[in-house]
């Protein structure tokens, strides 16, 4: 049930693996009549382990992986299980394409109700921007569809809840969108001594490149066993013609620091695949792993010499930090969802180990370093922040008043608390 090799010590009465939305109608009303509260589970590799909860029935969702897509109307439907790979592909053959997670194994259940903080997001917005209705089963067990006419306010809460939804997802309209042609990748390589140089210069270039350019920078260790520590920024463009994505590439090839670059890239036309593989690398299956998150107002400039501090000092070669400026809003604004964006720049921490004896020191460190840039955050990122940190993590995840609008909408929908609530700090619920 856990994806991470850390397998957190939680056991839920009774798993219940549906093959169907009967199935889930069945097992919400067994939970309910027993008394059992329900956690939900779709796959993927949530790193905290959110769905596994002590006590309750573990609805499993793992099978519910069917979808269709219709290319005249723009509309696929998918179920919950389906990962980020398998409809990246499927649409590509229809030259369509969503913002799916970023490493290809990502199950679209716990991704889409987290958020979706995926590819192309300066266009496309995070996934939950492109969910245009759901099919859930609420916690009186019956089966209801929810869009912005219909049942309002469970749509909203479902499109950024994550693992406090009270209700179990079973199928997802998406509207989806024309391939991009072209996806070109420019990278740079410098030694991390130069952080801070080159955090200011992503500031200043992300204030210039098209929404159709997504930056990304990576703090950690160089490939290739030299153990130096490096800060990596990567710019992936998704334009109409190779032309044109060198054209938004301009601004970021002209970089005043390319002459101190240890490594200089470009490379395209790449497919999405070719983009998920290189995500996917950085976590392996086996590998144990603790991740955190933070949203900040302050620039990248601010933030990263601080991090950068933390990777020097991280007791595992592979553990990283990812951070991007926050991409600009398709449409100037994000439609009425719980998902809050809630800074003008993103971190996420992550160690990565292999050995159980190292548990203490690397998950320490992770929350270490997390603990220490705190004062520059200004919330976290529900899909990836660590629970078990204390309870203000959950509630730092939305905006105040989508906090106390969820607990509305939740009062309304799962008054019993059938549904698990959000697990707090020490994994105690309430």
């Amino acid at each position: 049930m856990v994806w991470n090799a850390v397998k957190p010590e939680r056991s839920p009465e009774v798993i219940v693996r549906v093959e169907d939305e009967r199935d889930v109608v069945t097992a919400v009303r067994l939970a309910r009549a027993y008394g059992m509260r329900v956690a939900v589970r779709s796959g993927g590799h949530n790193w905290a382990g959110s769905s596994l909860r002590e006590g309750g029935m573990l609805i499993d969702v793992s099978r519910l992986g069917g979808w269709s897509v219709d290319a005249g109307s723009s509309v696929a439907l998918v179920g919950p299980a389906v990962r980020g790979r398998g409809l990246a592909g499927a649409l590509a053959g229809c030259g369509l394409a969503f913002p799916v997670g970023h490493c290809g194994s990502v199950a679209l259940g716990g991704y889409l109700a987290s958020g979706g903080l995926g590819w192309n997001p300066g266009v496309w917005g995070p996934a939950c921007r492109s969910v245009a209705g759901i099919e859930v089963v609420t916690a009186g067990g019956e089966v209801v569809w929810c869009d912005e006419r219909d049942n309002a306010d469970l749509f909203w809460a479902a499109r950024g809840a994550g693992p406090g939804l009270f209700a179990v997802v079973t199928r997802f309209r998406l509207g989806v969108h024309r391939l991009p042609a072209v996806i070109v990748r420019s990278a740079f390589v410098f030694a991390l001594e130069e952080v801070e140089r080159v955090a200011s210069w992503v500031d200043e270039v992300a204030a210039v490149l098209p929404a159709r350019v997504e930056l990304s920078v990576v703090l950690g260790t160089a490939q290739g066993g030299s153990g130096r520590k490096v800060v990596s920024v990567t710019a992936t463009c998704f334009a109409g013609s190779r032309q044109e994505a060198l054209g938004s590439l301009e601004a970021f090839a002209a970089c005043p620091w390319a002459g101190r670059a240890l490594e200089r890239t470009v490379e395209g036309p790449v497919g999405f695949g070719a983009l998920m593989d290189a995500s996917d690398a950085l976590w392996r299956r086996g590998d144990r792993c603790a991740a955190d998150t933070l949203w900040s107002m302050r620039e990248l400039a601010v933030v990263l010499p601080a991090l950068a501090r933390e990777v020097e000092r991280a007791p595992w070669g592979r553990s990283l930090v990812l951070a991007s400026p926050a991409p600009p809003v398709p449409g100037g604004g994000l439609p009425d969802m719980a998902f809050s964006m809630l800074g003008s720049s993103y971190v996420a921490a992550y160690a990565i180990w292999e050995d159980a004896a190292d548990d203490e020191v690397n998950a320490g460190w992770l929350r270490g370093a997390m603990d220490r840039i705190g004062p520059l955050g200004s919330g976290h990122y529900i899909g990836e922040v660590d629970l078990q940190a204390g309870a203000s993590r959950v509630r730092r995840s939305f905006a105040p008043g989508a906090w106390e609008r969820l607990g509305a909408v939740r009062a309304r929908w799962d008054p019993d608390g059938v549904f698990e609530p959000f697990p707090r700090g020490g994994w105690e619920v309430g």
